[in-house]
Order: structure tokens, then sequence, then C-alpha cells
């Protein structure tokens, strides 16, 4: 790896013309930037010196102790030590016969991806119920891009499960001839994709990135005939790798180390596609159980999870089949927004094909409901009833402002899903954390996108080895003897304070070119370190620019204290500045909760989440 980098390093000085960067100035004369050497921080060269022999080398033993001593590390041998080690100086293809570290040795080591800022095994227990973790969760997984008139492909499927996604979602509506199942984004131009090309994606992809189970949320817009033909593509394509629910989960959920590579069908009972005999008294019925305060919430609540109906330029609205649009346009839009079913021509169907779809319902796992008579009544403990309800980022951020408390048990003992509000037709995302203080388990989110929101997701789960379950807090799962449950919004005493310093960053002359930032000079680039979290613990802080060097030396600390460091994320953004816009230059966010003490170094990531294949930062992390 290190060889790699200097092969590269030496090309670009090569290019540079010695030790210097040349820029050329309006076309006609050369600017000349001095090349800065990549030496190790003067906090670098104290902590070799106090775990080296007379300050010259460092032995397994002395490198033993810096482990367990300054990073905290457990469970580390000298056989480990010596492992590193070999690693860093590659004795197998060198002419070095001993372990032994000079000052740069321990600096390449400390840069080297094994001494990354986040553990890369999975260490949590997963043993618990499924309600007792947060669960990797995409929105319209198929979609390659916005909401309205992207592709839909199994493609953004793939690249989810390979990014650790355990949650899938994907809208079924009936293909043109009425005989076959498309996946797309009903009532929009997007095109489609068949569901089997969809199955055979997530069954050969599911568990390449983690062991853990893969949900498939089920946005069904069917008949019964069809489902009865769903059943079978599922389970002539996923055989034994389809969890088929047992009677003890209707009391709970199972673990998800019971379900370890198996796949999971969440979505609403068969029944409940049935047609109304009278949608009118469904309204009443509403009206009258329900207050306006409820009646807001339902109205933010299509009758389908997340089935968003879009309006584009005030024409009718889309739909699968083309030569039904028109007709039932304005009828299924009604429908959506009152979550009543209404009559249609597909009634005869359905009733003539309701047996032959009692196999698809034996499928469901994991029963999905909606808040038809408003969030609160939804929030309502079930006894013998484990379920998933899906509701709105609207609703939500109601609902947590008005009776928090309610969905903090609910998720104690059921699963929350929370999807993205259709106005978000660029595939944007909402901000995660309250979905998370109250303890909703599917955040929802479009991970075709990018932007600061999904960033917040990609750092939660790095947690946990990236396996796309993170344990949630106990004080989560807990009540106090009353029935109180953890309040976000409480006055809470400061739990500990973590000190983040930044030391330095490197990389960018590898992985971009010499004008990229600037066409006239090296970059300027500084640092923000932003703490994201419950509100007391929200805090921003950046380094000072550094003017003209590719890489930049801060040696400056920041200190957060925090109340809630569980539920904490650490965002890192590097920009380069600019008078009229800041350019970016690179970003992570690391979970609180799951930091390794000491020196680390950081890699950074691009605006959608990829790693870059050199940048990084040097930091350290102290809990105090």
């Amino acid at each position: 790896m290190y060889q790699q980098d200097e092969d590269k390093r030496d090309r670009r000085r090569k290019n540079g013309i010695g030790n210097y960067n040349y820029y050329k100035m309006f076309g006609c004369f050369n600017r000349k930037f001095k090349i800065s050497d990549l030496g190790p921080p003067q906090d670098v060269i104290e902590v070799f010196r106090l775990y080296s022999t007379d300050g010259s080398e460092m032995l397994p033993d002395k490198f033993l102790l810096f482990l367990t001593e300054f990073q905290g590390e457990e469970g580390i041998t000298i056989e480990d030590a010596q492992q590193i080690m070999d690693r860093v100086l590659d004795l197998s293809t060198s002419h070095l016969t001993r372990y032994a570290f000079t000052v740069n040795d321990f600096f390449h080591y400390l840069l080297d991806e094994i001494n990354g800022p986040l553990k890369t095994q999975v260490h949590q227990d997963m043993t618990a119920p499924l309600q007792h973790y947060f669960i990797y969760t995409g929105h319209n997984s198929y979609l390659t891009g916005n909401q309205l008139s992207s592709d839909s492909s199994e493609v953004p499927i793939i690249r989810a499960l390979q990014r650790g996604v355990r949650g899938i979602e994907l809208d079924l509506w009936p293909n043109n001839a009425r005989d076959g199942i498309h996946v797309l984004h009903g009532r929009t131009l997007t095109t489609p994709v068949t569901l089997l090309k969809c199955l055979k994606s997530i069954k050969e992809h599911a568990f390449v990135q983690s062991p853990y189970p893969v949900i498939i949320t089920l946005e069904d817009h069917l008949t019964p005939s069809l489902q009865a033909k769903v059943a079978e593509m599922v389970t002539s394509t996923f055989g034994d790798m389809l969890y088929f629910p047992h009677p003890s989960d209707k009391d709970e959920f199972p673990s998800p180390d019971e379900l370890k590579y198996h796949i999971i069908l969440s979505t609403k009972p068969p029944k409940e596609y049935l047609p109304s005999k009278n949608a009118h008294k469904r309204r009443s019925s509403v009206d009258k159980d329900s207050s306006d305060d409820e009646w807001e919430d339902l109205r933010s609540n299509s009758d389908d999870d997340d089935d968003d109906t879009y309006s584009i330029s005030d024409r009718s609205y889309f739909c699968p089949s083309s030569d039904r649009c028109s007709a039932s346009s304005s009828t299924h839009r009604m429908s959506d927004i009152l979550g009543v079913d209404y009559e249609d021509d597909d009634n005869e169907d359905e009733k003539s094909g309701h047996q032959t779809a009692l196999e698809y319902k034996h499928l469901i796992a994991i029963h999905a409901s909606k808040p038809k008579k408003g969030t609160r009544k939804a929030l309502m403990d079930e006894p013998g009833k484990a379920k998933r309800l899906s509701v709105s980022e609207q609703a939500l951020q109601r609902a947590a402002s008005l009776y928090g408390a309610d969905i903090v048990r609910f998720t104690q003992k059921y699963i929350l899903r929370v999807f993205p509000k259709g106005t978000r037709v660029t595939s944007t995302n909402f901000r995660p954390l309250t979905a998370w203080m109250h303890g909703a388990q599917m955040v929802a989110f479009n991970m075709q996108g990018y932007g600061r929101s999904l960033w917040m997701m990609h750092g939660m789960f790095r947690a946990n080895g990236g396996c796309g379950y993170v344990r949630k807090p106990d004080f989560l799962m807990q009540k106090g003897p009353n029935g109180e449950v953890f309040d976000p919004k409480a006055t809470l005493p400061v739990k500990t304070t973590l000190k983040v310093k930044v030391y330095m960053g490197d990389g960018w002359r590898l992985d971009f070119s010499q004008t990229h930032f600037d066409a006239y000079s090296p970059p300027d680039f500084y640092t923000k370190i932003n703490m994201r979290g419950v509100a007391v613990d929200v805090s921003k802080k950046r380094t000072r620019v550094i003017v003209d060097d590719w890489t930049p030396t801060w040696n400056e600390e920041f200190t957060f204290p925090l109340r809630v460091p569980e539920l904490a994320l650490l965002e890192i953004l590097v920009q380069e500045y600019d008078v009229d816009r800041a350019d970016f230059a690179g970003q992570t966010c690391l979970p609180v909760s799951e930091l390794r003490p000491g020196i680390r170094v950081v890699p950074l990531h691009n605006k959608k989440g990829e790693k870059f294949k050199s940048v990084k930062l040097l930091m350290r992390f102290l809990f105090v």
C-alpha cells in the first residue's frame, strides 16, 4: 500500500520538477510552490519516543504496550503486534530481518487502514429480537435517479446490498397485459424492471457484505391472482433462503442471529386489498373516531406504506398501465389521500382470486400496517401481533413533537418504518436523527442520492462492522417504574467529553489533478468538525485555513461535551477555501459510540459516500 503511494508521490514530484509545483499564470509565466514533505506531527514523534528504546527504534514489546495503553486495544498479543509490524515493514520481501520500527515506520503504521477509527468486525449482541436494532433501510430501492422519471433497475439494489443495506423496498404493479409483475414507482414516468430480475439480484448479492437478514418490504398493488404469482416467484427464487414465519413470531420477532442468511418478506396481508362495500361509511368512521390532529396524521400517510402520487404539469397522474391512467387517476388519488378502497373493474378478479393468494399471505413474516385512524391510535399496543408500522417523515415529526413517548414505547415492541415525503422528487433525504432518537428501526432512505442526511445514514451504519444492524442503546428499550421512557428533549447531565485533534491531511495530490481546486495555486484546505445528535449535543467547529498546501497540517484540538453519546455522530468535512464558494474535498461521518481512542487514520469519501483511494486525515480521539 505505502510503496504504491510513494511511487505515485514520486511521479507527482517529477511532474512538479523537484520539490516544487508550477502553476501557469495567464498562459505566459509560472508560479512556483514548494511541496511540503510528508512527515510525522510532533505528537507522533513524542509518542514514539515514549514507547521506543533510546528514542531510536520501537520493538514488538513496546509496540504492544503502545497498542494497549495508548490506543486502548483489547485482546492484542505479542504475535498480533508482530503481524502488524510485518505488514508495515513487509519483512517477507525486504532485506530486513527483525521487527523494529523507526519513527517513519511508526508514522506509516498510523496512516495504514488497519489503524482506522472503527472496529471492522461485528461485536454487538445479535441475539435480541429485531425491534432492538436500527436496520439499514432503503426507499424505492430500484430507482436509479429521481422519483418521477428515472429508470427502474436491479443495479441500485445490488449497490445497496453491497454497501450493507438490509431493507430493500419493491413497488409491485401489474404490467400492461395484466399478466405479469413490474417493479416501478407507480403513477409516474419511471420505467419498469421485472420483479424476477430484482429477486434474482437480491438472491445473488444479499449476503456478500453481511450475513444478517435482508427484509424485502413490498408495496403491493396487485390482484390476488398476481399475488399468487409473486408467491411462486419468491419461493422458487429464494428456496431455503426464504424465511417462513413461525407461530411464535406473533408474540415476538426473531433475532438477527436466528435469521442469518434469510430473506424476510414484509407487506400488508392480502385481506387489506379486498374492495370496500361502502367507502363513504369508512370515511365517516374515521371522522367519528379521529380528532382533527389525527385526521392530519391520516392525510400525511397514504393508503400504501409510502405510495406517493405526483402531479406533472397539472396533467393526469401517471400509472404503469397507460390504458388505465386517465379514467381512474382521480379515484386513485382520492383513495391515496383518504386511506379508503374504492370499487373498480378489478373487484371481480379480486374476489375470484382471493383463495389463490393464501399462499402469498403465509409468506409474509412481518405484517405491515398503516395509520388509517391517525398515527397516535396506530401506536397503541396490540398484544399478540408483532407488526411493522410505516409513517411519513412529516407524520413522524408531528408525532415526536406531540407524543414522542408513545413512539418510544411502540418501538420497544414493534418495528417503525419512516419514509421520505412525496415532494422529495429529486431523491433527497430527511435528517434521520429524530427518528432514531425515538427508536424507529427502519429509517428508509433514497440511497441513490447524496447529501448530509445520507452521510449521517452511512455514518450510523459504519457501526458494528458495517453489517447493517446496529443495536439500539439500552435506554431506548427501558421503562421506568411508572412506565416513563427516554425523552430526547429532557435536560441531561454531561455523560462524557470527546476531544478531537486534527493533525494533518494527505492524499489529494494522488487522487486529484493539480488544477482541480485552483488553476493558479495549490489548494487552501480547512476542516469542519460537526457533532450531530440530540439538540443539546449539536456543535460545530472548524480549523484554520492552510494556504497553498496539498498536505495541510493543522494540529488543532476541539472539545465536545456529550449528554447522549450513544446517538451522536461526528461529521467531518474538508473544504477548499474560495472567496465565492468553498469546494468539496472529502467527508466522512462516524458513530461516536464506536470510535476507537488514540491516534487514528480517517479515510475520506466523496459526495456519494464512496471512499477515496488515498485521501485521509490523521486524527486523535480521546474520551474524558
